[in-house]
This record gives C-alpha cells, sequence and structure tokens, in this order.
C-alpha cells in the first residue's frame, strides 16, 4: 500500500524522523521531548513549552517573535501537552512555506529550523533565571486553563473518572499540573527545571514535507544536537488488580448527569491483541454504528451523547455519556449489557467489516495532515515498538470475529462516575 515512509536518523542527543511527501505545499517541524509522569514536576512541565513559546533571547516579547514568523509568509508555531500513557509529552511545532512554491527562493526550512533552535535553546532568560514578567503572565494563563477543566462539565467528568480510577498511578494526574502547585514556581526553579528536561527527556524530531532527507539531517546536526542521554523509561504493564467494581457519584449544579465508565483492557499499542482491541472498541462504542450509541442512545432514547474511546499506551477503555439524572440505573445496565453481548460473540459480521472500514478512514484521514502523520508515528517511540502504518492496516483487517471475542473477555469495568444535579 505504501502510505508513507519514515526515515529515523540517529543524531547527538535526538532521533530525527524525516517523512519526505509532496502532499503539503508546507513543510512541518515538530520537536517532541518526552519524560515520565511524575507529581513534582508535572506543573513545571505543563508551563514550561508555554513559556519558551512566548519569547527568547533574540526576540525578546511575543509581538516580535510573532512578527518574525509573520515575515516568514505566516509561518505558525504551537505548543501543546499531552499525556502518552504514563508519559507527559510536549510538543513543539513550526509549519512554513515550502520554498519550491514561492518565487523568491529564501531558504526557509533552515530559518524554521533556527528559529526553533532559537526557541528552545536560547530562552529569554538571564542568568540562572526566565524572564520574570513572562512567568507572571505565563502563570496566570496556566492557572486559567486548569480551571476551565471544571468548567466544562464532559471534561470535569472525564477528569474526575481517571483521578478516581487511577488513584495510586501517575496517569492520574492531569496534563496540565495541579493548581496549588502554579504559586510556588519561580522564575529560578523553573529555569533549573528546563535544565534537567532539556538534558533528560527523550527527544524527537520530526520534518514532514517535500524534503531532502540528507540536507534535513545536515541542518538538523548544525542546529539541533543536544547532550547524550539515556531517556527514563517506565513499566507500561504493571498489572492493576480490580478488587471490586468503584462507584462514585458527585453532585454539582448540573441539568445533565455525566456518566463516565473506564475499564481496564490489559491489552497495549503494539501488543498481538491491540488489532481486535480496535475492532472491539469500535463496534463497542467508538462510531455511530456501535452499539452503545444504538442501544443506549437511539432505542432507549436515554444519551444525549455516548461513546468509547481507547487510551492504548496505558490499557484503558473510557465510556462517556451525558444522560437525564434518573437514567442512570437504566443507562448503566444496558453499558454493561452491551460489555457482555461483546463477551459473547453477539455481533455480526457486518459489523466487523463495516467497522474495519470506518477505522481504515478514520487513520486515513488522520494521515492527510501532516500533525496527524507525526501522532501515528510517534506511538513507535511512546511504546517502544515499530509498527509501519501498513502493518497496523493489515492486521486490523485480518482481525477475526474470535479474536474480537478473547479480547471482549479480557476487558473488565473498573470504576463508574456520575455526576449528577444536587438532591438526586
Amino acid at each position: 500500500m505504501g502510505v508513507f515512509s519514515e526515515e529515523v536518523i540517529k543524531l547527538q542527543g535526538i532521533n530525527l524522523h524525516v517523512i519526505p511527501t509532496d502532499k503539503f505545499k508546507t513543510n512541518t517541524i515538530v520537536f517532541k521531548m518526552k519524560a515520565p509522569l511524575n507529581r513534582e514536576d508535572v506543573t513545571k512541565r505543563a508551563l514550561l513549552p508555554h513559556v519558551l513559546q512566548s519569547s527568547s533571547k533574540q526576540y525578546q516579547t511575543t509581538s516580535k517573535l510573532r512578527s518574525y514568523l509573520d515575515e516568514l509568509y505566516g509561518a505558525l508555531f504551537y505548543v501543546d501537552l499531552a499525556k502518552k500513557g504514563e508519559y507527559h509529552v510536549m510538543s513543539f511545532t513550526v509549519e512554513i512555506a515550502n520554498e519550491k512554491f514561492l518565487s523568491n527562493s529564501e531558504p526557509l526550512l533552515k530559518k524554521a529550523f533556527e528559529f526553533l533552535a532559537e526557541v528552545i535553546k536560547n530562552p529569554n532568560a538571564e542568568g540562572d533565571s526566565f524572564d520574570q514578567p513572562t512567568i507572571d503572565n505565563e502563570k496566570r494563563s496556566l492557572i486559567q486553563r486548569i480551571q476551565s477543566i471544571y468548567d466544562d462539565k464532559m471534561k470535569y467528568s472525564n477528569y474526575r473518572l481517571i483521578q478516581e480510577m487511577c488513584k495510586e498511578e501517575p496517569y492520574a494526574m492531569n496534563v496540565h499540573g495541579q493548581l496549588e502547585d502554579v504559586e510556588a514556581i519561580t522564575a529560578a526553579n523553573l529555569f533549573e527545571y528546563y535544565e534537567r528536561a532539556i538534558a533528560q527527556d527523550e527527544l524527537d524530531l520530526y520534518v514532514v514535507g517535500d524534503v531532502n532527507s540528507e540536507e534535513v539531517a545536515k541542518t538538523a546536526e548544525q542546529l539541533m544536537v543536544f547532550a547524550e542521554r539515556i531517556p527514563k523509561t517506565i513499566d507500561r504493564k504493571l498489572a492493576q488488580n480490580i478488587t471490586g467494581v468503584k462507584e462514585i457519584k458527585e453532585e454539582q449544579d448540573v441539568k445533565q448527569g455525566k456518566l463516565n465508565i473506564g475499564c481496564r483492557t490489559k491489552v497495549y499499542y503494539g501488543d498481538k491483541d491491540y488489532y481486535a482491541l480496535q475492532v472491539y472498541n469500535g463496534i463497542f462504542g467508538g462510531f455511530s454504528h456501535s452499539k452503545l450509541f444504538i442501544n443506549v442512545r437511539e432505542k432507549a432514547s436515554l444519551a444525549y451523547y455516548v461513546a468509547s474511546r481507547l487510551e492504548s499506551h496505558k490499557g484503558l477503555m473510557l465510556v462517556m455519556s451525558g444522560i437525564d439524572n434518573k437514567n442512570y440505573d437504566q443507562a448503566v445496565s444496558i453499558i454493561k449489557e452491551q460489555m457482555k453481548a461483546m463477551a459473547t460473540g453477539d455481533f455480526s459480521d457486518e459489523e466487523i467489516s463495516q467497522t474495519k472500514a470506518v477505522i481504515k478512514n478514520q487513520l486515513l484521514e488522520t494521515i492527510d495532515t501532516s500533525r496527524g502523520m507525526v501522532e501515528i508515528l510517534y506511538h513507535n517511540v511512546v511504546s517502544q515498538e515499530n509498527i509501519a502504518l501498513d502493518d497496523w492496516i493489515l492486521k486490523m483487517d485480518a482481525v477475526t470475529k474470535d479474536e474480537i471475542i478473547k479480547v471482549a473477555q479480557k476487558v473488565e469495568l473498573d470504576t463508574v462516575y456520575f455526576l449528577t444535579e444536587r438532591g438526586q
């Protein structure tokens, strides 16, 4: 099929991933920093990319930095934070026009590399401290990001489910850190953490576009090399024993109840059963033809929305739904029935083939963007696997009904969380 190719080049302290493609008129560079989640550093780590993004030694204000990007034919630059299993990942992305499509053939890709190197390696700091006004500004923004979770009840209920389900595990932590820890961050202790992260994190640099691998490697070697390191890894398959289903009900001033259910799948990205789990999730609750959608929302008219999704690096399946508060028992009961139906093979060959087709289309849609390509490929870094997308699709296509039943029998209910109206 040959969806796309990736060349991985080991440079000093960093892995360079080049994905040559003529699909886009822009080139995209993504710099990723990965470290295990831990309570002590999570909030500093959530603040750091935003501090680096706002200014640098050369561009000492956000407006100067942004106006330089405008000069580069409106290049885009943004940061992102994610939890991938029990790793915390910072991403820095630059999207820039490909000079091949411009009448003025400026070396834009090299300039994008220089800009990214400036932001990452030459921060707006004096001595051993970041610029104080930048820290104050970004701390206020971080507080707003953390608080916004409490305002969005869909996000909040999902966060609370994870908090309860993974109580003793690093995964329980909010990707944006802890509100109570923001105040203690200073310009000096954040700079100390920045130096540690740059020296110890696993670093990966992705370049996607109509580019020459050798030229990219040469430029990266000049601008994006770091100290050698042995990145910290964690055992993602530490067994979590379920001693009984936890049920948590929380009351707030909400009109619509939020029912979130967490299951342990004991299957991780790249495992033999992983492909069957993908198809299982699609049939169970992943798409609009799924059992949850049809039985909870359409037939019983119990839910405003209902869906399930996988956390493949953590071995979880999460069900999210919005229901009337009075329908809690009935909704939980029907969701459990659908889990049982999957484990006993109560699904058709048509459901299997329809689900495989939707998964395949979803994947192909994802790789229609350069950022999507990077996210797909980065699964291999997180899992320490090496799965080509072509193989992924072939293995998913080859999944049998028996394999789906086998994986369904592994899925165990862990926690039921319900956010409901006061007095219910």
